[in-house]
């Protein structure tokens, strides 16, 4: 199949069990019937609960510092949401 804008062809792609046709040169998204529907079932449906966090007392050298500094954070990436996800 010809991008509608610029008639390259497009590439198709499967993700979540959703067929996906876009275009490399131009970066369009094309759908099949249905394809919108099932995207947008899945995306109402509610986010699996989480663990509950795990709270830490802060170590004795807490403050200690003089300024604060991301030296050492590592800090943690948020889970993509499902259209995050499915857009990637």
């Amino acid at each position: 199949m010809a991008c509608p804008v610029d008639g390259t062809t497009l590439v198709m792609s499967e993700r979540s069990s959703i067929e996906i046709d876009y275009c490399p040169t131009c970066r369009g998204v094309w759908l099949d019937r249905g394809e919108l529907d099932k995207i947008i079932e899945r995306s109402a449906q509610p986010a699996p609960s989480r663990e509950p966090a795990q709270h830490t007392s802060p170590s004795r050298d807490f403050g200690n510092r003089g300024s604060y500094s991301s030296h050492g954070y590592s800090g943690r990436k948020r889970k993509k949401s499902f259209l995050e996800e499915l857009f990637d």
